[in-house]
């Protein structure tokens, strides 16, 4: 596959447990700042820590973006004020995007050749969880609203008519690769023709305490290691690695094509050079080193690049036993080792791992880090599992990048990676 008309970034989103808004996000990932705190456990086995989101209100989030008119902010308010927790959060998100891409204004694209892309999937089940006893008492406790927030689609429906798009839209699922799938769904779109702006939303997941004991369960998730900090236990790429530490976040991306950016006079931020996108033709939680090195080296194909030319790799890296030491076999491969090699580091040991927002949320940081001419800290990495790769150490570092991949792999075997160009 080849590239198709130029396809840029010019607006950006993002809510996590570190920092709301790119600039403060910037800062965060500057610093090495984990948003992961201790927590009150539902079971006895349950992770004693999370990176969650504190105290979010949605009128405060608004609040605090500059530039929001009165009745955008009155729109928000009106339909998603009573909507359960990660619909609030994605317009948030999703406003901080649209206001800095100028969507909405004069001589922006067209409401009807705007597109919505919601990432992620299984977004209810805890608010789900949270109904269970109304309907012990009596169904007729259960809020009749209660048959839309429990729809994926609740996302898609309440974020178009905030933010008033008509174009085409469509909710679309990848397990933690939720957010790259949907950004290459984004990128689709506009090569296509169908839409000229498409905003990308990688929405938080609300877990139920059934989804964090069966990921305990299974391996993958940290059940919180005694004798650690929390901002500690997360701990990618390290020998000491113990599983996931889940975190909430959200992030949204404005992709438009380079035609419609420059004809309204609206800066790129960064340049979507090419994706890889594939299956391992696996149903099993088990990642596939064949895989993860198929999509990195199609995302190159497609820009054309040499791996040489990667300055910068923005890691799947979750802190799993498994998981890390694939993807750093897999990097091998595609890269080499040596210091010659790109800057490698996994955003997930500050923000935890946001699951299917986990794409958006670090396509965020990567443009930001290009930008910022800066690699972020691998705050957790003591004792590196390959140390032929070349991981940024436990503080950040200047970096002069063009190009830099990020990368996100689900379970079921799904592989992506995308290519980012400064």
């Amino acid at each position: 596959m080849t590239a198709a008309a130029p396809v840029v970034v010019t607006g950006l989103g993002v809510h996590t447990a570190v920092a709301a808004g790119a600039d403060a996000f910037e800062q965060a990932l500057r610093a090495g700042r984990s948003g992961i705190t201790r927590r009150a456990a539902a079971g006895p086995h349950e992770p004693s820590v999370s990176a969650d989101l504190a105290d979010f209100g949605l009128r405060a989030a608004l609040d605090a973006l500059p530039g929001l008119s009165a009745g955008l902010r009155s729109a928000a308010v009106r339909t998603a004020g009573r909507a359960p927790l990660g619909v609030q959060v994605a317009v948030a998100t999703a406003v901080q995007a649209h206001l800095q891409a100028g969507l909405g204004t004069p001589g922006g694209p067209a409401p009807g050749r705007t597109g919505l892309v919601v990432a992620g999937h299984n977004l209810t089940t805890g608010y789900a969880e949270s109904l269970y006893p109304k309907l012990a008492a009596s169904g007729a406790y259960v809020p009749a609203r209660a048959a839309l927030h429990l729809l994926d689609t609740d996302h898609l429906g309440v974020l178009s008519q905030v933010l008033g798009i008509t174009g085409e839209g469509c909710t679309v699922g990848g397990a933690s690769a939720s957010g790259n799938v949907g950004i290459i769904t984004a990128a689709r779109l506009l090569a296509l023709g169908a839409v000229d702006a498409c905003l990308v939303v990688g929405a938080l997941a609300e877990l139920s305490s059934l989804e964090r004991q069966a990921l305990v369960n299974l391996g993958a998730m940290t059940s919180g290691p005694q004798g650690l900090a929390p901002q500690e236990v997360c701990r990618p790429f390290d020998e000491d690695r113990s599983g996931f530490v889940p975190g909430q976040g959200c992030g949204a991306l404005v992709l438009e094509t380079e035609e419609s950016a420059r004809g309204r006079g609206a800066p790129a931020l960064a340049r979507l050079a090419g994706y890889g996108l594939a299956l391992d033709g696996n149903s099993q939680a088990d990642p596939d080193e064949r895989g993860e090195t198929r999509v990195m080296a199609a995302a190159l194909r497609m820009a054309g690049l040499a791996p040489q030319a990667v300055g910068y790799v923005n890691a799947h890296g979750t802190g799993s036993a498994l998981g890390d030491r694939t993807e750093a076999a897999a990097l091998t491969r595609v890269f080499g080792g040596g210091p010659g090699g790109p800057w490698i580091n996994a955003t997930k040991a500050l923000t935890g791992h946001c699951l299917y927002s986990a794409g958006v949320v670090e396509a965020v940081a990567t443009v930001l880090q290009l930008r910022g001419g800066f690699v972020h800290p691998n705050v957790n990495l003591h004792r590196p599992i390959d140390p032929g790769l070349r991981f940024v150490g436990r503080s950040a570092r200047p970096a002069d990048l063009s190009y830099a991949l990020s990368n996100g792999f689900g379970f079921g075997g799904i592989d992506t990676s995308i290519l980012l160009a400064a």
